[in-house]
């Protein structure tokens, strides 16, 4: 499995609702609000075979509300 993080950027006032809906999708392992430039960032993690563009564009940015992300891909965790 890898696991990567998606910083998100919601439409105004809709952050409890895009948290909401990734919550209900059951995509995320762990899903924060957060300050600063992006209002959540969510933990996700997919096949090793899985491609993390298209989950991302698929699953995640054609959720209602979500304004922009940026994707950190992780390599190891300690």
């Amino acid at each position: 499995m890898k696991a990567f993080f998606v910083q998100i950027k919601c439409d105004l006032g809709k952050s409890y609702d895009v948290a909401g809906a990734l919550a209900d999708a059951e995509i995320a392992s762990e899903i924060y609000s957060t300050a600063g430039d992006y209002d959540l960032l969510a933990k996700f993690y997919v096949d090793d075979d899985e491609d993390i563009g298209h989950f991302v564009n698929e699953k995640v940015q054609s959720l209602p509300g979500i304004k922009d992300t940026f994707t950190v891909v992780t390599f190891r965790a300690f």
